[in-house]
């Protein structure tokens, strides 16, 4: 609040001293507010009776403010959201400010729009659900499939069968393909395949390894038909020599669409000693073998002296 008109150092008691609002406030009740001087100089009443002017309440519809019992004061800022399946066009945090006297919402007032999709297209060799259909609702499916082959080798569907409407014009990913994928016939130099041999390797087919005795096997295993119809990731190979101890590289990341491992060991785990490491451990026991045998020998001495 100001003082109406020009302060002075003293005043007459019941003299009375009016205020106004500042720019930005409204009176609470009533207005002009007033004070005046009693007998025993104090001033009656002397309180705060202005308050901070607040912009219009928003209104949005399939949405609302994030903290709806916020006073809406100039100078405060008011967060929105919407609803499920809608998104939020426009500014997500609003500041009531002050202009002269008067106050309002820096932004305009955001609105919740519904969340749809086109289409996610047609695919070469294959379909989708709902074909016929040109938008989509959020967190609707459609599920893509191959057709059948007029060849001797079937399609293969590479990516993701299922795909969700997920934002405004935005699906869970990509549309797949449908195409053949045909691997060729895995050969490991000093090894070879341990799975079940075929004589067509497709999309997702997967091979392990073992290698040759007096060899140890370096990389992943087992490795599946990628859908660039190459064996994902890179084949291994058959070192000669004895698996170190220690690692060579850092295990590979599970790739994308690699299928479920078997369920055992892989062969190559089972790790053999370093021939130095042998001799060190039968030159340990010989010596052990030797300091019993002399101890057991000065004992029995010493008890045919006696």
């Amino acid at each position: 609040m100001d003082i109406k008109g020009y302060p002075r150092a003293s005043y007459d008691t019941w003299e009375k001293v009016f205020y106004t609002c500042k720019p930005g406030y409204n009176y609470k009740l009533f207005s002009p507010y007033n004070t005046f001087c009693e007998p025993n100089n104090t001033w009656y009443p002397l309180d705060e009776a202005c308050t901070k002017k607040l912009c219009s309440t928003p209104k949005v519809e399939n949405g609302g403010i994030v903290d709806p019992n916020k006073a809406l004061e100039f100078n405060t800022e008011t967060h929105f959201y919407c609803d499920d399946g809608y998104y939020l066009k426009g500014e997500q945090i609003l500041t009531c400010i002050l202009s002269g006297d008067q106050v309002y919402w820096n932004y305009a007032i955001p609105t919740c729009e519904k969340i749809l999709c086109q289409s996610p297209g047609k695919i070469e060799n294959g379909k989708h659900t709902n074909s016929w259909r040109n938008v989509f609702e959020f967190n609707e499916l459609v599920t893509y499939s191959c057709e059948p082959s007029n060849g001797p080798d079937e399609y293969s569907l590479v990516g993701e069968s299922k795909l969700i409407c997920s934002g405004p014009g935005k699906w869970s990913s990509d549309p797949p393909q449908c195409k053949v994928v045909k691997c060729d016939y895995p050969v490991l130099k000093h090894g070879r395949p341990v799975s079940k041999i075929k004589e067509k390797f497709s999309y997702q087919d997967e091979i392990l390894f073992q290698c040759l005795e007096g060899f140890y096997l370096n990389g992943s295993n087992p490795v599946f038909c990628g859908g660039n119809n190459t064996w994902e990731p890179e084949m291994p190979t058959c070192i000669k020599g004895f698996k170190p101890t220690h690692p060579t590289k850092p295990p590979l990341s599970r790739y994308p669409g690699y299928p479920n491992p078997l369920e055992f060991p892989p062969i190559e785990e089972i790790v053999e000693l370093d021939s130095g490491v042998i001799a060190l451990v039968i030159f340990t026991i010989l010596v052990a073998l030797a300091i019993i045998c002399t101890c057991l020998y000065k004992y029995l001495r010493r008890v045919k002296k006696v």
